[in-house]
Formats: structure tokens, C-alpha cells, sequence
């Protein structure tokens, strides 16, 4: 499938299914409006969905895991090993996000889409696109043939969980290193000089910032990507993880699945993605405004509103899995909650 095909096949969210939840809402015997961006997000549920009778019952995440060759450069406080036992961890329920979802429900979902060594545990020949990317600091990343495999692979694992009737995604990532490349990406698509999109990742020092910032201006200058051609950056500056993420998030689009945008990275790859194809827009959620210093910047260009504002930088979808009990809350209300009617009262009259 080329990136043309794909864009063919995905629509704008359903605006008949919205008006219908709209009006529900109308009926439902608590005060107009009341719930705020909880009945915002039930309405473009039902878009996304193409009814207004849904329910929330399966919860995925998919974790993308990756390593990156960049990380020679000295921009990271850890080394790449660290991403393969954390990778290992989800499996056994041991990383933070593992013990998040299992109070919120949601089901993990580790892929190996390019970590630098297999985790018997996690990794699959089939999802596999390489063993890291290349260090761009010296090279581009990836070819532009890996970069489409790699969004392909995040398409076909919507497409599966879609298949085993996954109501609801969540976007996740782990790789030492990945804030570098999700850093370089937003440079290039929000057209900002990397020092305003680059922070501290996992704890870096103010000497650990200049380089990283100082790495990422220079392979920016050296490869030139090109803003308008999403492909072209990824392979020069980003990562088999973000890539791969844009997949899923195409493929919700694809399969009318609602995909929650989780930190900085996650929100990388959900720009990735809409600047591939626009419509997929109306198949995002937010979770949370990440700390990173492009965290607000991406939601703004995505035009999303973060529904949690816990000041999380942590990734691994700890912020999507943390939203999932408020999306479920308000679609309880609007599901069993009885109407005016059926209570006999007069009901509450629109007034804007």
C-alpha cells in the first residue's frame, strides 16, 4: 500500500453520528453542558465511529519500541540496553505504564519495531524494521523504504487490534534516545529552531542539553529534511518508534477507532501523521500536556486540548492509559444516565 492509497480510504469523522450524541446529551437530565469536554470527547467518539451507540469495553496501548543511533553522540543519560529491559518489563507488568493500565483496564501491547537487540518476549520478525536507527548525526536515520514499512507496521497493528475488537487505542513508545529524534521532527514540522522544542529528556544536564540541541541543529543543517515531505524527515532525523506510532494513528483513521495521543513523542508522530493525511485529525484525542518545551506546541498545531495536566514527561502512553477512566466516565453518563423525559421533569433549555 503507498501513502496515496492509504490517504484515499480514510474519511472525516461521521457528522451525523456527532449531531445525534449532541442531541442525546441535550436529553439527559443533568444540567446542559455540565460535563464539559468529557461530552466533547463522547461526541467525536461517535464520529470517529460512525454511530452514537458505542461502548469503551476493550482498551489497547501499543507501546513502539526503538533504538537510536544518535545516542553515540552523548545526548541521553543512559545507554541503549536500558530499552530492551524495559520493553521486557511490560510484558511481565513491571514498568510504570504496566501497573497504570492495569487499574485503568487498558491491555499492553509492546512492538519491537527497531530496538538494537530481540526480546524473545517482545520482538517479532514480522514487526522488526532494523536494529536501531543509524546515528544522523552522520548519516540520515533510516532509507525512505524503512520509514513507509515502518508506518505500514503501526497501520497493520491498528488493523489487528481493530480485527480482536479493541473499541479504543492508546499510543505508546519506549527507546533511549527518542526524545532526540522527536525533538529533530518537531523542529522540522513546526518550522522552530530546535533549542525552543529540545528539553531535558530523561533527565539530562544543562551541558547534556547544549549538545543535544548543538546534535540536533547540525544534522538538521547537514540533511536539510524537507517540512513538506513527512517521509523525507523521518528517515533523516526521527525514528522507527515515531514512525510507527504515525501507523497506528493512520490506522485508527483507517479502522474509525478513536487513538488517544499520549506525551511529546506520541504527539510528534499524531503530527506526522495528520501532515500525511489531514483527516485523520478527527481520530485523535489528547491525554496530557507533556513537560518537554514542545509539549503545548504540538497540541496547539494538532489543535487539541490536554483533558490532564499533571506535569508527566514519563512516555510509555502513562498519560493515555491515565485518561482512559475519564473518556469511560463520561460515556457511562451519557450512556445510562436517564433523560428529562423519562424522570418527568422539564427539561433544561439550550441558551447558547
Amino acid at each position: 500500500m503507498t501513502l496515496q492509497e492509504l490517504a484515499g480510504q480514510i474519511v472525516p469523522a461521521d457528522a451525523e453520528s456527532m449531531e445525534r450524541a449532541r442531541k442525546r446529551w441535550l436529553t439527559v437530565a443533568k444540567p446542559l453542558y455540565s460535563l464539559g469536554r468529557l461530552e466533547d470527547a463522547v461526541i467525536r467518539m461517535a464520529g470517529m465511529k460512525e454511530t452514537a451507540e458505542f461502548e469503551l469495553k476493550k482498551k489497547a496501548l501499543v507501546i513502539m519500541c526503538a533504538d537510536n543511533g544518535v545516542v553515540e553522540e552523548g545526548v541521553t543519560q543512559t545507554g541503549q540496553e536500558v530499552t530492551a529491559v524495559v520493553a521486557h518489563n511490560f510484558t511481565k507488568k513491571a514498568a510504570s505504564v504496566a501497573i497504570m493500565g492495569e487499574v485503568a483496564g487498558v491491555e499492553l501491547f509492546p512492538v519491537d519495531i527497531g530496538m538494537a537487540s530481540d526480546v524473545p518476549s517482545v520482538t517479532k520478525a514480522e514487526q522488526k524494521i532494523a536494529y536501531g536507527t543509524k546515528n544522523f548525526h552522520k548519516e540520515p536515520a533510516m532509507s525512505r523504504e524503512e520509514a513507509w514499512r515502518a508506518v505500514l507496521t503501526g497501520v497493520r497493528m491498528a488493523e489487528a487490534l481493530s480485527a480482536r475488537g479493541y473499541d479504543i487505542l492508546a499510543t505508546g513508545e519506549m527507546g533511549i534516545g527518542n526524545t532526540t529524534t522527536s525533538s529533530a521532527v518537531a523542529a522540522v514540522l513546526l518550522g522552530l529552531p530546535a533549542a525552543e522544542v529540545t528539553g531535558r529528556g530523561a533527565g539530562l544536564s544543562g551541558t547534556g542539553l547544549t549538545r543535544k540541541i548543538q546534535v540536533i541543529e547540525e544534522a538538521i543543517a547537514m540533511h536539510k529534511p524537507d517540512a513538506e515531505d513527512v517521509l523525507d524527515v523521518l528517515s533523516k532525523v526521527g525514528g522507527f518508534d515515531i514512525a510507527g506510532l504515525a501507523g497506528v494513528f493512520l490506522g485508527g483513521a483507517l479502522f474509525h477507532i478513536p487513538v488517544v495521543v499520549d506525551g511529546f513523542i506520541s504527539a510528534v508522530a499524531a503530527l506526522c501523521a495528520v501532515r500525511m493525511v489531514p483527516a485523520a485529525a478527527d481520530y485523535m484525542l489528547p491525554s496530557h500536556v507533556s513537560k518537554e518545551p514542545a509539549g503545548q506546541l504540538l497540541l496547539d498545531a494538532l489543535n487539541l486540548s490536554p483533558f490532564l495536566t499533571c506535569e508527566m514527561n514519563l512516555g510509555e502512553g502513562s498519560g493515555a492509559v491515565a485518561v482512559m477512566p475519564l473518556l469511560e466516565m463520561g460515556l457511562s453518563v451519557y450512556r445510562r444516565m436517564s433523560t428529562f423525559e423519562e424522570i418527568a421533569i422539564e427539561s433544561y433549555q439550550p441558551l447558547r
